[in-house]
Parts: C-alpha cells; sequence; structure tokens
C-alpha cells in the first residue's frame, strides 16, 4: 500500500533525501518530467492541453522529529525538536537515529530516583541507545531522529507516523495517475514544519494560475470537558480550509470544491479550526499572488508517535479533488 511506504519511510524536515526518493520513483512513470531543486523539492510536471494554464497540487514530505545535539560520554544522547510537537508525547517513545536507523527509547530518571514529575520538557529527557559510551557509528551530533512507528491498517482506519503530511503526498501521487485540460506542476515540498520553506520558493519557480495544498490535519473528534466543535471529524471527508492563520482561501476554490462535492455525492467538511499553517499560506503570496486552497485529510493526533486516519476520508479528497481539477476551466463562470 501506498500510504504505508509513505508512512514508514525516513523524512525529518531538512533531512527529506530517502521520502524524496521514494516519491520520486512513484511519480517517474506517471509525468513528462521530475526535477528538483537546490533546497530539495520534487517537482512533477505533467503536461496538459491548455499550455496556458498551470496548476500546483503541493504536499510536503518533512514530518517533524529530533536532531540530535550532544552525545554524553556515557553514550546517552541529547535531542532538540524539529517541528510542533508536544513534551507530554516524547516520553519511552522508540526512534530511530541516524541514517543507520539505531533504535533507540526517549528515557527520563524515574521517579523511584528522584525523577519529574507531570509534565517534563523534553531539554530534560535523552535517548538511550543501549550504548555504555560514545559511539559515532551508532549516533553522532547532527543526525535526526524519527519515531518508530510501524504502519498498521485495522479495517477502514489506518495507524502510523507522519501522516502530516504523507496522506497529502499519497493523494498527490494519486491525481498525477489522472490526466488534466491543462498542466499540472505537483510539487512535494521540504521544511515545511519549519516555516513553510519549501513552498515559498516553489511557488516562486513554478509561478501557477491557481493552487491546492494537500494536507493530513488535526481530526479533534475525540473526548473533550465541554462541548465545542471539533476542528474536523474522522470519517466524515476531505475538509477543505476557509482559514487558517496563514492564509484565506480564494472563495472561488472553496466553492468549487464543495459544488464539486455536492454534485458527485463526495462526503465533505469544513476545517472548522484557524489555527495552524499550510503551505497555501507561501503560495498564495508568491510574485503577484496565487489563487489557493488546502484541502486535508483528517487525522487524529498529528506531530506525535502515531496518527490515525480513515481511509475512506483518504479516497474521498483524492476523488474530490482530481474531479474539481477537472472542472476548473468553468471557474471564470464563477461569481
Amino acid at each position: 500500500m501506498l500510504i504505508e511506504k509513505l508512512s514508514n519511510a525516513f523524512g525529518v524536515s531538512g533531512n527529506e533525501k530517502e521520502i524524496r526518493q521514494i516519491i520520486k520513483d512513484e511519480v517517474t512513470p506517471l509525468v513528462d518530467e521530475v526535477t528538483t531543486d537546490s533546497m530539495g523539492n520534487l517537482f512533477a510536471l505533467k503536461k496538459g492541453g491548455d499550455n496556458s494554464l498551470k496548476v500546483m497540487l503541493s504536499a510536503h514530505i518533512d514530518e517533524v522529529g529530533l536532531f540530535i545535539d550532544q552525545v554524553e560520554n556515557n553514550g546517552f544522547v541529547r535531542f532538540k525538536k524539529i517541528g510542533g510537537i508536544d513534551d507530554r508525547v516524547l516520553l519511552s517513545k522508540k526512534v530511530y537515529i541516524g541514517e543507520n536507523k539505531t533504535p533507540g527509547v526517549i528515557g527520563l530518571k524515574p521517579v523511584h530516583l528522584g525523577g519529574g514529575r507531570g509534565v517534563v520538557a523534553s531539554d530534560d529527557m535523552f535517548i538511550d541507545i543501549g550504548a555504555s559510551a560514545k559511539d559515532d557509528k551508532l549516533a553522532k551530533v547532527g543526525d535526526t531522529a524519527v519515531f518508530a512507528t510501524k504502519f498498521v491498517q485495522s479495517g477502514d482506519i489506518l495507524r502510523g507516523k507522519a501522516f502530516d503530511d504523507r496522506a497529502g503526498c499519497a493523494v498527490l501521487i494519486e491525481l498525477l495517475k489522472n490526466t488534466y485540460p491543462f498542466t499540472i506542476v505537483g510539487v512535494f515540498t521540504v521544511q515545511e514544519e519549519l516555516g513553510l520553506r519549501g513552498a515559498t520558493i516553489a511557488a516562486y519557480n513554478v509561478n501557477p494560475g491557481y493552487a491546492f495544498t494537500l494536507e493530513g490535519t488535526t481530526a479533534g473528534d475525540t473526548p473533550m470537558k465541554r462541548d465545542v466543535s471539533p476542528s474536523t471529524n474522522m470519517g466524515a471527508g476531505p475538509a477543505i480550509t476557509v482559514m487558517d492563520r496563514s492564509f484565506i482561501s480564494d472563495r472561488r476554490l472553496v466553492k468549487l470544491l464543495e459544488d464539486t462535492a455536492k454534485r458527485e455525492n463526495i462526503p465533505y467538511q469544513f476545517k472548522r479550526t484557524i489555527t495552524g499553517g499550510t503551505d497555501s499560506g507561501a503560495i498564495h503570496l508568491s510574485r503577484g499572488g496565487v489563487p489557493s486552497v488546502t484541502v486535508s485529510v483528517p487525522v487524529r493526533y498529528i506531530h506525535s508517535p502515531v496518527g490515525l486516519m480513515n481511509i475512506n476520508d483518504l479516497n474521498n479528497t483524492i476523488s474530490l479533488v482530481s474531479k474539481a481539477l477537472q472542472r476548473i476551466p468553468k471557474i471564470k463562470d464563477m461569481s
């Protein structure tokens, strides 16, 4: 399964080599040209009948993770976080470090020996790789680490790491299998988790007429202390973003997606929180401005060692965006 391969791959922000190669192998037979820029963004160009219109489809390949900033003489490894990770999800989690994928466990002095209680800061944690002395072959300063989570499917429920944004990558790869009446540039961006960095230069280079960002977003349908609306609901279909902290979606593209969903009987929902940001935040400000919209697959527990996703949401996101893209030439008729 494609999403399994993508989820299991190593690809922390700034060290996306492994996941980029996997995606390159997947898309090369599907498109006319594949290139990589100096920052590491992967571009998949698919020519269409109307070369005067260029639509950018963006999904980021990087994931949150850890950066090794110290290896102590006794072999324990200290780290910093890459991207937004809640300290509460780190303790006792298994990780892989570096290109050799050295296994380790995030630890802390136990409470029995005077260790901390309550929420512990990540700076007080360490990674135990089972070494008794510093060994550069196992871990060294500058290495990155990912959660050692293996993908599992149970019925319609998918469980794995990095669904933000390997879900979007899976959607984009599937979309590149289709033909469109205009040119598509699929861009698999880097360093999104550090501030939409890859998308900033990618959008400038592509200079598209429209842009769709494909994401894995927070599903908030978990138990809460009070009755509040969740951001999205897992299993309720793709989530259309109207606004987040980084941009406001182009209203014509929102209407296009909504009308398409109704016309094709595809379940959909609107993202009901305005927190977070996506590649659209950088793309829509490129050059003279790019009409942009974000469509996401709801994921529970993003930026944690394991997320949950409904395969029907993934497939319906592919269907919705694919059908909407076919109707883009009519967008000028929309008010």
